[in-house]
């Protein structure tokens, strides 16, 4: 498999710049691997495709506002800083992305606010676009991390050209967000309601929680055409006792477990014992999947339609077969399904 295998035209009017209204009222395309067979849904009747004592795995980061408009010390050139990772806490040092990066050079300070309380100071060049920011704060860390929160806007992707609205803070958001660490949403699980989860509990679906702290790695581009050379960013995952027991009981039952997105699947395939069970992991994972892959602990998948030559698409395909995944891909464009990070949703049985 190389990177030009994941290449197809995607209309620009089908990348979503807003969420549908209703979380649970996205389509569903319903992908059936056995029968190589495709349905059209709503991602409400999702219930119908699973059964008690399936399980669903869930990734519970929550999205922080990670960017932050600041102004160049004596030009005043507009930068903005993305924050991508606390370095160390009592020092206040992030990794972050500026754009435009060629403007900004170690001992650059940068400030941020109307009233230019947060001050930052560049210490470190570290890629074309990273650098490695100390933050100059007379306050408590709470204080600190208040401070950006209020100063930061919610990390909307590249493609949504608009300003962030009202509701981006809500709806780029899954409703079980739980861990504070993401700077994007796990978006296959933006689909669930309140209500939908109710219904799954009703009928006996479990759910697993894990967190996986969504770094930008996961939609840095593929520059290279033999996908072997590729290094994924490392990014954080935690899985604990209780998500092990219940997603090794439903395996040991042979019930499905559906893992809600990319994410999810990779925290899951990340920490597989010997004998194809999940072991409870606390530390980084850089794992990256592509096909030919031999999934050892989710038999379903819930995601997102993805773009062109990501990381992501490549994951669905190594899942549901390349062909297959081409095949839904033509039909998604065909029939107007609505692409990234606010779009329709797939589920692969």
């Amino acid at each position: 498999m190389k990177l030009s295998n994941f290449n197809f035209e995607l209309p620009i009017d089908l990348l979503a710049e807003h969420p549908v209204e209703h979380r649970d009222e996205s389509r569903l395309m319903v992908l059936h691997r056995d029968t190589q067979s495709i349905e059209h849904k709503l991602f409400k009747e999702v219930t119908q495709f699973f059964n008690e004592g399936d399980v669903m795995v869930l990734n519970n980061t929550k999205v922080f506002p990670a960017r932050l408009i600041g102004n160049k010390e004596k030009t005043g050139a507009q930068i903005e800083v993305f924050l991508l990772r606390e370095l160390n806490k009592e020092q206040r040092l992030w990794d972050v992305l500026v754009d435009p990066a060629r403007k900004i050079r170690i001992g650059n300070k940068l400030y941020f606010g109307d009233d230019e309380t947060l001050v930052a100071e560049v210490i470190d060049n570290t890629t074309s676009r990273g650098r490695t920011l100390r933050f100059l704060f007379d306050g408590t860390y709470e204080q600190f991390r208040d401070k950006l929160k209020n100063l930061g806007q919610t990390p909307l992707p590249k493609y949504i050209k608009r300003e962030e609205e009202s509701f981006d803070r809500e709806r780029y958001q899954t409703i079980y967000a739980k861990h504070e660490g993401a700077v994007a949403a796990p978006t296959a699980g933006l689909h669930f309601s309140k209500h939908l989860l109710k219904r799954l509990e009703i009928k006996g679906v479990d759910l697993a929680e894990i967190t996986l702290h969504v770094g930008l790695g996961t939609f840095n581009p593929v520059e290279v055409e033999d996908l072997s050379k590729h290094k994924m960013d490392s990014e954080e995952l935690i899985i604990d006792d209780h998500a092990v027991s219940i997603v090794n009981k439903a395996k040991s039952n042979n019930n499905k477990i559906c893992a809600v997105g990319t994410t999810s699947m990779r925290g899951l395939e990340s920490s597989v014992s010997s004998n194809n069970s999940l072991n409870s992991f606390q530390g980084w994972t850089h794992k990256f999947i592509f096909p030919p892959y031999n999934f050892k602990i989710g038999d379903a998948m819930i995601t997102n339609f993805h773009l062109p030559k990501s990381t992501l698409l490549m994951m669905v395909s190594a899942f549901a077969g390349h062909d297959f995944i081409k095949e839904a891909y033509q039909e998604a464009i065909k029939e107007k399904y609505r692409f990234y990070s606010y779009g329709d949703a797939m589920l692969i049985l």
